[in-house]
């Protein structure tokens, strides 16, 4: 069988197609992940699973390359983002995330929202927004330490969740917040 129909050839033992992201680029199953580590592994996985080594062996081998090599980058893509790793994290426990049908927030998150949306509203100046920006930055910060307490040491899916979605909305509002310092 072709190195590509077996899949990559690593030290480790080579994990299937449908191996967990984790698995796939042979790391903990864990939020807080190296990022040396795993850019590494995605770079030697990318290495032996690129079609273009397979072009001397037929159509079969480079399609099945081509898989291995879009699954790599998937797993890469995901789990090189904290929310992305995260929110796959809290799937594989069982509890998804679902931010499209389950927006439910602590009462103190929504009172913080609301703060910086009026905050964001009433910002007339490039200092006001920055401000605005640092504070909602030391948010994330916390909110990631969280998460990842959450995770790595409690295993607790259902903190993890909450945290997640806190952290798209932090996402999202700091977001507004560049495109409203881009404007002034």
């Amino acid at each position: 069988m072709s190195e590509a129909a077996a899949g990559p050839s690593v030290a480790s033992p080579v994990p299937s197609l449908q191996a967990d992201d984790f698995a796939l680029l042979g790391l903990p199953r864990r939020f807080a992940l190296d990022r040396a580590t795993l850019d590494e592994r995605w770079k030697q996985l990318q290495r032996q699973t690129h079609p273009d080594r397979f072009a001397t062996q037929g159509a079969a081998a480079q399609r099945v390359a081509m898989q291995w090599s879009v699954r790599v980058n998937e797993a890469y893509a995901r789990l090189k983002d904290p929310i992305k790793r995260a929110a796959y994290w809290c799937e594989l426990h069982g509890v998804p995330v679902r931010a499209d049908s389950n927006t439910a927030m602590p009462p103190d998150f929504l009172m913080q929202q609301m703060q910086w949306r009026e905050a964001l509203d009433e910002a007339s100046d490039e200092a006001a927004v920055q401000a605005l920006l640092d504070d909602v930055r030391q948010t994330r910060d916390r909110l990631l330490a969280d998460l990842a307490q959450a995770i790595d040491q409690r295993q607790d899916a259902q903190a993890a969740v909450s945290h997640v979605r806190a952290l798209m909305f932090v996402e999202r509002f700091a977001e507004d917040l560049y495109h409203r310092l881009e404007r002034l």
